[in-house]
Parts: structure tokens; C-alpha cells; sequence
């Protein structure tokens, strides 16, 4: 029989490289899905990890593999860590994203390392995981995942943005669900605040003394990727090949580049919650918190937006892939062909047991 109560761990970790999201979380099926988060927590990188999973793009196979394994021990630990401390005993999985290394589903390609069947016995637990390649495999772009969630435990707001490494957006469109990458975000931001010595910008307030490159924005604006329809999604590769390649040809001070980067964003970003009017927007993800990018979206746009509890702003990610987990142990779908493009919806993720 299957059960109406989980008490799942999510991990997950995103490519701005803040560090890994755990959140240890109750889901209950009643007429609907609800949820209570019991603990949640960001084990943020060290500088030698940080460095590594920056430059996983540009690593061959073999050093892939490599990566891949000292990762699984190494998410391993900070799950156990994670447990013992919060004293967590009631537990029916871990659920976990693992981090992306690779993501080019036009070439049936998605990798994300830290997926290994070694971390079910190295945690002592059931592990759901490596969610995304059964979708790439199906034709789909394995990626955004996150809507499910949206559509059975976020359905009262119209739109669910996501201000991660990159931001992605999900709605419902004729009583279907559909969702797509829009631009990157903070993979872009944070990569040129790191040459003044900081992780991040700290509300912004750099980008707001910044002057705007009209030049450099109408070219950003213009790239091929905004022209797609969706199902789309970015990776890493395509930051690197179009984005800062692009920005770096201007020479600009780093402060005009986050002036300018940030108007690109908002600009993209009010495009596609303008499409409805008088419409809710949720807001997650660290870009929440760069102040000065919100308020270029809210003067963009006359539609609500809803900035919710910190554990949704920080661990909404988490949550969901925490729920994907719970969806695959019950063989229920948890990837929507809506969202992905792949040929049929379906019940993604490995399971292993320990």
C-alpha cells in the first residue's frame, strides 16, 4: 500500500556555486500534496571545490570521473553531517539533484556528478537521484525539472520564478504546464564580482552604482537563445561561448558590466511575466536578494510580486527535488513532457538501496 506521509532529505546544489541546499522535509498526501520543512541548511563550498566545480566544462572524461567520485564522498559527508546534527531518524530517502557538470540535451547529453550508487551506502539510506538523464534519453531537454513541483505545491501563484545560476520561469498555459529557462543570472554576476574579491554582490548595491552599455545590452538582448520557443534551457557552455566571451569584447569596469547585466535580466525577465496581466509572480533563489535586480523587474512590470519565507526563497529547489523524490518512490511522474520536450511524461530518477 502506498504510503500518505514522507520525511525526505533534498540536496541540491546550483550552478551560482553558493553551496549545497538540504532541507529535510515531510510531505503529506491528503486531497492534495502539502508540506511542513523541518530543518534547512547551506553548506557553502570551500575555495579548492568552488574552483573545481567552476571549471568542470573544460574537464576531459577521465578527470570527469574522477571528479565525480571524490564529489560523491564528499556529498556524503555533508549529508551525514547534515543528519547527525539535526538528529534526523525518521528518514525514507534522500533525495538529491547531485551538481551539474555537463548539460547539452541537443547532443542527448546531461551529467550531473555525485550520483553514484556508492552514496546510498556510504549514508546508510535509500537514495533517489540523477534525475535528469532519463528525460535527455526521452528526447527532452532534461531540464527545468522544478515545475512539478510548482503545479502540486505552488498552483495558487500564476507565475514560479526561479533567480538561481540561471533564471527559469513556469506556468500554465491552456491547463498545461509549461516552463523554460529565460537567462542566466547569477552564473554571470557572480563570476565578474569575484574579480574585486567577493562571492556576490551584495544587494546589488555594485551594479547600482554602475553605468549601462547600450551597446552591450542590445547585443545581449539579440542573442539566438531569446528568439527560441520553448522548451529551452542554458548551461554553462553556452554562458561561456555567447555571454562572457561577448561582455569581455567591450573592456568595460566591473561595475558597468553588473549595471548592464542586470537591466539584461530584468528586461528578459519582465518579457515573459508581462505576457499576463494582473498576474502573481513568486520569486525564489539567491537572486531574491540582490536588491537592485528586484526593483528593476518591479519597474518593468505592473503584475504582484511575491517575495515568500526565507525557506522558500532559499530551499524551494531543495524542496522540489526532495518532492521528485517522493513522486519516483511512488512510480508516480515527476517530469513533465510539457516542460522538457521529451516524448511522453514519465517517472524519472535511479533508486538506490543500501
Amino acid at each position: 500500500m502506498t504510503k500518505a506521509n514522507y520525511k525526505v532529505i533534498g540536496v541540491m546544489s546550483g550552478t551560482s556555486l553558493d553551496g549545497i541546499d538540504l532541507i529535510y522535509v515531510e510531505f503529506r498526501k491528503r486531497s492534495k500534496w502539502d508540506f511542513i520543512i523541518l530543518k534547512a541548511e547551506t553548506f557553502e563550498y570551500d575555495a579548492i571545490w568552488r574552483e573545481r566545480l567552476r571549471n568542470l566544462v573544460v574537464a576531459s572524461i577521465e578527470d570527469l570521473k574522477t571528479i565525480d567520485n571524490d564529489y560523491t564522498h564528499y556529498l556524503a559527508n555533508v549529508i551525514n553531517n547534515f543528519i547527525e546534527t539535526n538528529h534526523i531518524k525518521d528518514l525514507d530517502a534522500i533525495c538529491s539533484h547531485g551538481h551539474t557538470a555537463l548539460h547539452q540535451p541537443q547532443n542527448k547529453l546531461t551529467y550531473q556528478i555525485g550520483n553514484k550508487s556508492i552514496l546510498a551506502a556510504l549514508t546508510k539510506n535509500t537514495v533517489v537521484c540523477d534525475f535528469r538523464v532519463q528525460d535527455v534519453e526521452l528526447g527532452g531537454q532534461g531540464a527545468p525539472l522544478v515545475p512539478i513541483g510548482d503545479e502540486l505545491l505552488f498552483s495558487e501563484y500564476d507565475f514560479c520564478l526561479n533567480l538561481g545560476g540561471f533564471a527559469n520561469i513556469s506556468t500554465k498555459i491552456k491547463d498545461e504546464r509549461i516552463a523554460y529557462d529565460i537567462c542566466p543570472v547569477n552564473i554571470v554576476l557572480n563570476y565578474y564580482i569575484k574579480a574585486t574579491g567577493f562571492n556576490y554582490d551584495d544587494k546589488g548595491s555594485m551594479a547600482s552604482t554602475g553605468m549601462l552599455n547600450y551597446s552591450l545590452l542590445n547585443k545581449l538582448n539579440d542573442l539566438d537563445f531569446y528568439k527560441l520557443p520553448y522548451p529551452k534551457s542554458l548551461g554553462l557552455e553556452w554562458v561561456n561561448e555567447y555571454v562572457l566571451s561577448l561582455i569581455n569584447s567591450y573592456n568595460l569596469e566591473i561595475k558597468d558590466v553588473l549595471r548592464t547585466f542586470v537591466e539584461h535580466i530584468a528586461i528578459q525577465i519582465s518579457k515573459e511575466i508581462n505576457r499576463t496581466n494582473k498576474a502573481s509572480v513568486l520569486i525564489s533563489g539567491g537572486g531574491v536578494y540582490n536588491e537592485f535586480l528586484i526593483n528593476r523587474i518591479k519597474s518593468l512590470t505592473e503584475n504582484g510580486i511575491i517575495i515568500p519565507s526565507k525557506n522558500i526563497i532559499e530551499f524551494k529547489e531543495a524542496l522540489i527535488f526532495a518532492f521528485l523524490g517522493v513522486l519516483r518512490l511512488r512510480n508516480e511522474v515527476n517530469t513533465l513532457k510539457s516542460v522538457t520536450g521529451a516524448m511522453k511524461n514519465h517517472s524519472a530518477g535511479n533508486i538506490f538501496h543500501y
